[in-house]
């Protein structure tokens, strides 16, 4: 069997365990409702603060806070909850390769909805001082992508070590800082209303740093996966 046509395979499994089960989708949905409804009362009980001029800032930043943490909650076991059975099978009907690939799409596709509707309910409960809504929402899906991308091969070589939550934060630490503060100035620059051409160079470097992330992953994997 040809690598797309396991890829494509491993996907479609991945989305049905995830449709049967939800546990992913459900738990991450609810830690962002709730942490953005405690940030809401948190925030009200200082009624200034939303007319303060730092208010946009904030407003942008705890966004992406919140978008962190849910995609660490619901990337970091993509490797983790795999039973050592099941990988020794997929071990031998499947090329590496496609395993990476599939786990990513399949976070990149979950984070993708996932971001989607944190923003909807984050534009609920908090004003909306977004400039330019259509590409604050490109950046959004920017965002998921690059977290996708780079949690799920923290992810891949984590679950290759005994204390995995240490060694995920160590590893995933200098990869994800870069692209968190790219993306606050590409979102930044969408509050702002700012020309988009502004922040082409921004775009440029986070699809540098996704493919450079997906080219590891697939030299990298295969000499995970023989150990």
């Amino acid at each position: 069997m040809s690598l797309f046509n396991q890829t494509v395979n491993l996907l479609k499994k991945e989305i049905i365990l995830e449709w049967r089960s939800k546990y992913a989708f459900n738990g991450v949905l609810l830690y962002i409702v709730s942490t953005v409804f405690i940030c809401y009362i948190s925030f009200n009980l200082n009624p200034g603060f939303k007319n303060s001029s730092g208010y946009p800032i904030v407003w942008n930043i705890l966004f992406w806070i919140i978008m962190l943490f849910a995609s660490v909650n619901a990337i970091a076991k993509s490797f983790m909850q795999e039973s050592k059975a099941r990988l020794l099978y997929y071990y031998t009907i499947a090329h590496p390769q496609a395993i990476i690939l599939s786990k990513t799409i399949y976070n990149i596709l979950l984070m993708g909805l996932l971001s989607v509707l944190a923003l909807v309910v984050y534009m609920l409960f908090f004003t909306n001082t977004v400039g330019d809504l259509l590409f604050y929402f490109l950046a959004v899906l920017l965002g998921s992508i690059s977290f996708s991308t780079v949690f799920t091969m923290i992810s891949a070589i984590a679950s290759k070590a005994g204390n995995n939550g240490t060694l995920m934060a160590i590893l995933s630490f200098p990869v994800i800082i870069p692209v968190i503060l790219i993306l606050i100035k590409i979102s930044k620059a969408a509050m702002d209303g700012l020309d988009r051409g502004l922040s082409l160079g921004n775009i440029g470097v986070l699809a540098a740093i996704n493919v450079i992330v997906i080219a590891t992953s697939l030299l990298l994997f295969p000499y995970l996966w023989r150990d």
